[in-house]
């Protein structure tokens, strides 16, 4: 099982102004288009319900296991497109490959970025850099994550953006 982080940043490092904020807000059309495709490519998606609630629906060719302590508030949704789960982040990953999945998408907010990192199940980081500054805001994690990575390659989405991957050194 493949796991990714898959995140945007300002140049000054916030994932968003505000909590409740949309990320398409303020992104580039390039960096969702990498979004859809990297997703849709994973087919499986996690995220708090914070973060869901900036979306407020299902997103085609994706299940999205959302993290929650109220799962009743998803309970009118298709269990094939939305799922309400509470799990440990290696819990996590092995439903998801039960659930037949070889990818899985970590795409935040910054309370579940912080889960999946700090269990040391992430394998690559996939963050993509937009030219804007919000000078506070919520940052791309909620506590200290100790963690060396690697350069996997830079990429160019336009003239403004820039993808940055990123593998995770394990630790032995």
């Amino acid at each position: 099982m493949h796991v990714f982080i898959i995140v945007v940043l300002t140049a000054d490092g916030f994932i968003a102004e505000e909590t409740n904020d949309i990320s398409t807000r303020w992104t580039s059309k390039e960096d969702i288009r990498f979004f859809v495709k990297r997703t849709k490519e994973a087919g499986a998606m996690v995220m708090g319900s914070t973060t869901f609630q900036t979306i407020g629906k299902p997103l085609p060719g994706r299940k999205i296991y959302i993290y929650t302590r109220h799962p009743q508030d998803f309970a009118g949704y298709d269990p094939a497109e939305i799922e309400a789960v509470s799990l440990d982040p290696a819990e996590m990953v092995k439903k998801a490959e039960a659930d037949g999945y070889q990818e899985l998408a970590i795409c935040g907010g910054a309370s579940i970025y912080t889960q999946f990192m700090n269990a040391g199940v992430v394998d690559t980081l996939y963050i993509t850099y937009e030219p804007a500054l919000f000078g506070q805001g919520v940052s791309l994690f909620t506590e200290p994550v100790q963690k060396k990575l690697q350069l996997v390659s830079t990429q160019s989405l336009s003239e403004q953006t820039t993808l940055v991957e990123y593998s995770v050194i394990k630790e032995s």
